[in-house]
């Protein structure tokens, strides 16, 4: 009987998402229609405001259905407001593909919306490309050490279409937000990778301080830290609400003015005092994830 109810309670999720993300994307992509044919920087502009708004409002209601459907259990330690007219940097620790309803839910009307660099691979899904369409959240090319050393030229490519992207969100208040570790967490990654971390994979910096480049008017990094109770980690389990237990640690880290405004690929001095800073944060929320955990 209890899985008959757990069955319908994920049923019923799955469609209300679904049902909301319809309506929001659908809205979204009628208003940005004129978008291909006025190309005045102040009418993009405008649209780019008014598509926030409705994602602000897809997100809100994506946190109603979580609400109504699993209750109040995802816990937020050290909650706070920022200045939704400022630009801002954010990470996480990845877990599950369901991390991205939890952060967005509980940075929604605290943070500028969330914008996501997403990888290419994933353009086929419908949601996915039409948030890359309507809310400029760009598609980037992940190439690996092996492709570069054969091709070296692939670095200096990705690296300016980064820039490229990250100067659309110059037009609006953006959190520009990365999953450092560039993929889920499991363990046969962490064992694979030779982790230096506990409940960590190592961080890939290369997004973040290339954003940085593009970006200096960003002077905040926000870092959430998402602990669940759950080992589940599957669609399924979390529209059933498996994962409803959730613990979130958000901190905020002033950006130190030498990481700003620098040349990510050219400029080793660089890289290096970036990874430090970042691997340093990285080995605080480690410690953190071992407090967090139910």
């Amino acid at each position: 009987m209890r899985n008959i109810a757990s069955s319908l309670i994920g049923l019923v999720t799955f469609v209300l998402i679904l049902v909301e993300l319809i309506i929001g994307f659908g809205t979204l992509a009628i208003i940005n229609i004129p978008r291909g044919i006025i190309p005045l920087k102040s009418f993009k502009i405008f649209l780019a405001k008014v598509s926030n708004i409705i994602g602000d409002i897809t997100v809100y209601g994506l946190k109603l259905i979580m609400l109504l459907m699993h209750g109040k259990n995802i816990t937020v330690i050290n909650d706070q407001d920022f200045d939704e007219n400022e630009w801002y940097m954010a990470m996480s620790n990845h877990q599950s593909w369901a991390d991205i309803f939890i952060l967005l839910t509980v940075a929604n009307y605290k943070l500028p919306l969330l914008k996501f660099f997403m990888k290419k691979e994933l353009w086929w899904i419908p949601f996915v490309f039409l948030a890359n369409k309507t809310l400029n959240m760009p598609f980037v090319n992940r190439h690996t050490k092996k492709e570069i050393e054969k091709n070296p030229s692939l670095r200096t490519l990705d690296y300016e279409n980064t820039l490229k992207s990250c100067k659309r969100f110059l037009r609006t208040p953006s959190t520009i937000f990365s999953y450092a570790e560039g993929t889920r967490f499991t363990n046969d990654k962490h064992i694979q990778q030779g982790s230096k971390y506990k409940n960590l994979l190592e961080p890939k910096i290369g997004g973040m301080a290339t954003a940085l480049s593009a970006m200096p008017n960003i002077n905040t990094l926000v870092d959430y830290t998402l602990v669940y109770k759950s080992k589940k980690r599957d669609a399924w389990s979390f529209a059933k609400g498996d994962m409803k237990h959730a613990r979130v640690l958000v901190s905020k880290y002033k950006i130190p003015e030498n990481l700003k405004n620098k040349n990510y690929l050219n400029d080793k001095s660089y890289r290096d005092e970036f990874k430090d800073w970042i691997e340093g944060i990285w080995a605080e929320k480690d410690k953190k994830i071992e407090e967090l955990k139910f």
